[in-house]
């Protein structure tokens, strides 16, 4: 029985411990103050998961209309629309093609639309080759002259996949070039990354003179029109109809 008597005794003082503890805990006795930093808001278009453009692909599938990719509701079958150029063998864009902007390649002589485009049946591609290539397919079209980017894009190293990593939940789709890249005028305009995730704590960067801490999180983007790097000029930009960037 004294034995007894003091395993109860110990018990009972373990447990007036314990609720001392979570009364301590509860009511944040001694405890100073937490100050909250306040934390950025990221920017909205690093949460866009859309592309910038929409391929021919997007469009068959959602059923939209494709009247703009019908080249023969204007050209005659079987005579390749005649090239026009300039003194200094610029290509002259037709008035009916006045939004596209001729930019790919910075050494100028890729100005040619059969480069790409089959001159003998618009409603196909061709690689330099002679290989036809539906606009469906257009990727194997981009690979046939940028061959390291293009393994790189079949290994996902470059582009982008949507859907699932999980092959279980669902499929995975690789988006292709023309998703991202208007292939008249390729070259993609440069982007600040997102700000990583927020720490939770405090950083440690002292401002000069003051002593004072304080982070900032910058998005890159420009807010207001006119403004270097103004997000409003991005989608424009990609689609052809204004001009590229300036350094």
């Amino acid at each position: 029985m004294h034995a007894q008597t003091k395993t109860s005794t110990a018990l009972g003082a373990v447990a007036v411990a314990l609720a001392a503890l979570a009364v301590v805990f509860f009511f944040n006795f001694g405890a100073r103050p937490v100050h909250l930093h306040p934390i950025a808001l990221v920017d909205t278009n690093f949460l866009d998961t859309a592309t910038v453009r929409r391929s021919y692909a997007d469009l068959a599938r959602a059923g939209e209309d494709l009247s703009d990719f019908d080249c023969y509701a204007c050209h005659e079958k079987g005579k390749p629309p005649p090239l026009r150029f300039d003194t200094s063998q610029n290509l002259i864009i037709p008035k009916e093609h006045a939004d596209i902007v001729m930019g790919h390649g910075s050494h100028g002589r890729n100005n040619n639309c059969f480069n790409c485009h089959n001159e003998t049946n618009l409603e196909l591609l061709q690689t330099r080759d002679g290989h036809e290539i539906k606009f469906s397919d257009s990727p194997a079209l981009c690979g046939s002259c940028h061959g390291p980017t293009y393994r790189d894009w079949e290994a996902g190293a470059h582009g982008r996949t949507s859907g699932y990593w999980d092959r279980s939940v669902g499929a995975a789709q690789r988006k292709a070039c023309v998703n991202c890249h208007n292939p008249h005028s390729p070259k993609f305009p440069g982007r600040q990354p997102a700000p990583g995730p927020h720490p939770l704590h405090a950083l440690a960067m002292a401002s000069a003179g003051t002593g004072s801490n304080s982070a900032t999180v910058s998005t890159g983007w420009g807010e207001t029109p006119g403004e270097p790097g103004y997000r409003g000029n991005l989608r424009p930009w990609l689609a052809g109809t204004l001009a590229p960037p300036t350094p």
